[in-house]
């Protein structure tokens, strides 16, 4: 009977995921608190709503522009340590071979079979080069697509996530009812974003759902009790 083949579900998502975690957060927060704070200075929902979308715009660019700069930043760090790899492996052969003796004995190879691998990769200079990056240094290949795409993920993500506490100023009559319809929806939403959140990554959700948005309210909580002071 031929056997079943052995396939593995693993979730290789995760970058992306990431960013739309760092956008979302933030995005459900700090638009969340400042709504918040000027709701405790002023009655006037354009100036409130005007403000947030403010906000929201410059939020998702910094957030965007941040996300780019670090994933273009990750790839030239990756470019600069194979370079300096592949020159190790050009001038010091040896020194490398014993490293990469040195990183299999790490994963329990017999020094016999550790010498006899080191001879094997070595034969293959790109191999050689990728094996020191990924076990000795632990450095992936970066997606050269990966910044622009981070950047555009993170900025998305910021402006569903600000959107969410600044609804219920675009549709309440009056700040006061806005503020309190703004609490619940964006409770709501950060208690979601944490479960759903806590689950992708692995965590206890029903702890991940409470502390964001433990997190979220007391930012806006902070934001409202500040302005409300200023203003006194």
């Amino acid at each position: 009977m031929a056997g079943r083949a052995h396939v593995e579900a693993h979730f290789t998502a995760t970058e992306t995921v990431r960013d739309i975690v760092i956008g979302m957060s933030d995005g459900l927060t700090v638009p969340f608190a400042l709504a918040a704070g000027l709701s405790g200075v002023v009655r006037n929902l354009h100036v409130i709503i005007v403000g947030g979308l403010a906000e929201i715009a410059a939020g998702s660019i910094a957030m965007g522009l941040g996300g780019y700069l670090a994933a273009r930043t990750d790839a030239e760090h990756y470019a600069a340590e194979r370079r300096r790899e592949a020159r190790e492996v050009e001038e010091k052969p040896e020194a490398e071979t014993e490293e990469v003796r040195a990183v299999l004995a790490g994963f329990g190879v017999r020094t016999a079979t550790a010498r006899m691998v080191a001879e094997e990769i070595r034969l293959d200079r790109q191999a050689w080069i990728e094996f020191m990056m990924r076990f000795e240094l632990g450095l992936e290949a970066p997606d050269p697509r990966r910044a622009l795409r981070s950047a555009l993920v993170i900025a998305a993500s910021y402006v569903a996530g600000g959107l969410v506490p600044l609804l219920p100023y675009m549709a309440a009559p009056r700040a006061g009812l806005a503020l309190k319809i703004s609490v619940g929806v964006t409770l709501l939403a950060l208690l979601v974003f944490g479960y759903v959140k806590a689950r992708v990554s692995g965590a206890q959700a029903l702890r991940g759902a409470v502390q964001t948005a433990l997190v979220g309210g007391a930012a806006a909580a902070a934001a409202f009790s500040i302005a409300r002071l200023i203003s006194a």
